[in-house]
């Protein structure tokens, strides 16, 4: 079977827009990162996500008002605030990527398509940053609390990954791969 131009930008489209689709539901959703508390008298789940916190019935938003903020708590909120522009930012240059991957194909110019390919392997970077970053921030945050709470009250605490961290992996995923079919197209057409 011969593997056509056509057959791998459409590929490159597709796994383009199920990249977006992941990107853009990981962000919109508040399942990041789940706790699971069993201490006795509070048996709280909570989750939060890049914009808000649940715990219970209570609702927190990552607010700016950091005057009265430590020199870790400035830390980590300036650390969630570049996880929180990285990932937006990270959508925002999938759609750029998207439209110039339209017009590079149909064009089919070998340069437009391999400028488009590094375009979205820049993007996807962007996109592993804000996930590893999101890690990072998670884990200072545990050791922190730990530290505050002990260690004794924190091991009836659980904690996980949510879904919505593994939409942002998938997101990662298709989008290297979607770069990788641009550079696949780029090579198809020959130097134009």
């Amino acid at each position: 079977m011969k593997i056509t131009f056509s057959f791998v930008v459409v590929s490159a489209g597709f796994a383009g827009i199920l990249s977006f689709s992941f990107l853009a539901l990981a962000i919109g959703s508040e399942y990041w990162y789940i706790i699971d508390d069993n201490r006795p008298n509070y048996t709280e789940d909570s989750h939060s996500g890049l914009w808000r916190t649940y715990e219970g019935d209570n609702v927190y938003s990552f607010t700016a008002n950091t005057e009265s903020y430590t020199d870790l708590e400035n830390h980590m909120y300036n650390l969630h605030t570049v996880i929180a522009v990285l990932l937006p930012l990270s959508l925002v240059m999938l759609v750029f990527g998207g439209i110039c991957g339209l017009v590079s194909s149909l064009a089919k110019s070998s340069s437009l398509l391999l400028g488009t390919a590094s375009y979205i392997l820049l993007s996807s970077l962007l996109t592993l940053s804000g996930v590893c970053l999101y890690i990072s921030y998670s884990q200072q945050a545990w050791q922190e609390t730990e530290r505050r709470m002990g260690a004794e009250q924190m091991a009836q605490v659980h904690t996980s990954f949510g879904w919505s961290l593994g939409m942002a992996w998938l997101s990662f995923i298709l989008e290297v791969l979607s770069s990788l079919l641009l550079f696949l197209a780029s090579r198809m057409v020959g130097p134009h």
